[in-house]
């Protein structure tokens, strides 16, 4: 059986995307760091037929998202797709405008989005090397690559992560691996918009994206999501 990991996994996007690969025959492993919202999330899944399980963690813990990767590599077999949405963070942050913005503001940024990225990778990375396939993918809001002054703490380590995955990329496929990573920004909001003059769209919209990476797109290091001005994705 194949499996994918999906740390930072919620309601919307972790859901939206655990549908997508797991109707595809994926098992799904959800990490996150409430397990009651967790439970729910598998109950919905096994509903649909999905085989699915709960890893509780909180990125913040390397010791324990790493713990909580190998826990579900036991599960299943092993992680072949690892997708990691550090996205939600507005509402467990403050946003601040450049001038604003102190090194504390950055501070937990980076741990949470780059930071629990590199540590969540380097749970699953050498298995997948080893087996000669795998597929790492990130996810940030399009601050990363279009910085929005409203954000700035948000979009420095946001961009930090973009600029560590495309040289991830690189290093992989130059190496010849057989292990993609890609990064995908999101130039919308998720569901309900978030911030002003930036339009919402629905994580079904978004997560053709993360399947195209893993199978036919794997020679990207980056896709975009962005609404058109009739909101569709284009």
């Amino acid at each position: 059986m194949t499996s994918i990991a999906i740390v930072g996994a919620g309601p919307q996007m972790g859901l939206a995307i655990a549908r997508t690969f797991g109707s595809q025959g994926f098992d799904v492993a959800l990490i996150s760091r409430n397990r009651d919202k967790l439970d729910d999330l598998v109950g919905k899944l096994t509903a649909e037929g999905i085989t699915a399980a709960a890893f509780p963690a909180d990125v913040l813990d390397r010791a324990g998202l790493t713990q909580a990767l190998k826990d579900a590599a036991a599960k299943f077999g092993r992680i072949d797709v690892l997708e990691y949405s550090p996205v939600g963070t507005f509402g467990v942050t403050t946003l601040t405008a450049p001038a604003a913005t102190e090194p504390s503001d950055v501070e937990f940024e980076m741990n949470f989005q780059l930071y629990g990225a590199i540590a969540a990778t380097k749970a699953v990375l050498p298995a997948m090397r080893e087996a000669g396939a795998g597929t790492l993918l990130y996810t940030t809001g399009a601050g990363s690559i279009w910085p929005d002054p409203r954000v700035a703490n948000v979009n420095a380590a946001a961009a930090a992560l973009r600029n560590w995955v495309m040289n991830l990329h690189k290093e992989l496929a130059d190496a010849d691996t057989g292990v993609q990573a890609a990064h995908v920004g999101i130039d919308s909001s998720i569901g309900v918009s978030v911030i002003p003059g930036v339009e919402a769209a629905q994580p079904e919209q978004i997560t053709p994206l993360y399947w195209e990476l893993h199978t036919t797109k794997r020679d990207e290091a980056e896709l975009v999501f962005r609404l058109s001005a009739e909101g569709f994705p284009r």
